[in-house]
């Protein structure tokens, strides 16, 4: 066995920057007290605001800023690595932020930066919902992968979810693991959270670990919860529905290279 354990942090954002650094300080804490190596935050981990106005008050240079100095320090302070959900990073040339999500090494400095290609521009089939994300934050274009401790990992966040097309491009430049830092919505999460991730999960032969924000938020937004990690099999090792907390999981890459040599399914692709 070759375990190496990873965990997805989930939590409440409020409007209140320092007090989610707080919450995210001890439950990274926690994440590497219980042996993870590697720790997903959510989507919109450090600020969850009542307006755009708010939004745009805590949007922070690249390199430079309250959230960015927080992760590399406790990156380093712990020695753990942390993929940093996402944190609105100004443009240049774009007055919108992208939803940028960080990848700090165990060493403190930035390793990789992946922003979200898949703005979530939808009105909730049923609910008297209505979001409009690219309204206030421009969106990438490059899927990313990056080496870990834990093996190769492919970035993705939130909505990205729902395009298995970025998957294929993440497995094909060598992901084992995928990160998902997620705000998904309650209507949404209910219907289809569980079944997205375990699908990206097989088809992709990939672990996916899942961050979640969980519960009400200051701008009367619900969120659905449910962080889990998922192996490349799609069988859910850890999970946490509801509430502030940490899933950790194993990563057993040599389990999982045994199964895409026995089961070459990735090998088996005729459509590009």
């Amino acid at each position: 066995m070759n375990d190496t354990l990873v965990a997805a942090l989930q939590m409440t954002s409020l409007d209140d920057v320092q007090a989610n650094l707080a919450t995210a300080r001890r439950l990274l804490g926690e994440a590497r007290a219980r042996g993870a190596c590697l720790a997903v935050l959510p989507e919109n981990f450090s600020f969850m605001g009542r307006s755009e106005a708010a939004r745009r008050a805590v949007v922070e240079q690249p390199g430079d800023g309250p959230v960015q100095s927080f992760l590399a320090e406790t990156s380093f302070e712990l020695g753990l690595w942390i993929v940093a959900g996402t944190l609105p990073i100004a443009l240049s040339g774009d007055p919108r932020p992208a939803n940028a999500c960080l990848v700090y090494g165990a060493n403190g400095s930035l390793a990789a930066r992946y922003d979200k290609i898949h703005l979530f521009d939808v009105d909730i089939p049923g609910k008297d919902e209505s979001y409009r994300e690219s309204a206030n934050a421009a969106p990438g274009h490059e899927p990313v992968v990056v080496d870990t401790p834990a093996g190769r990992l492919g970035l993705s966040v939130c909505y990205d979810l729902r395009f298995p097309e970025l998957y294929r491009r993440l497995v094909a430049a060598g992901a084992e693991i995928f990160s998902v830092p997620a705000a998904f919505t309650a209507p949404t999460g209910r219907a289809h959270w569980d079944v997205l991730l375990r699908a990206r999960a097989i088809e992709d032969l990939c672990y996916v670990v899942a961050a979640a924000q969980a519960g009400l938020h200051a701008n009367g937004r619900e969120t659905y919860g449910d962080s889990l990690v998922a192996d490349y099999w799609g069988r859910v090792l850890a999970r946490r529905p509801r509430g502030e907390g940490v899933v950790v999981a194993p990563i057993d890459r040599e389990a999982q290279q045994r199964a895409r040599s026995g089961f070459p399914a990735l090998s088996h692709r005729v459509l590009e």
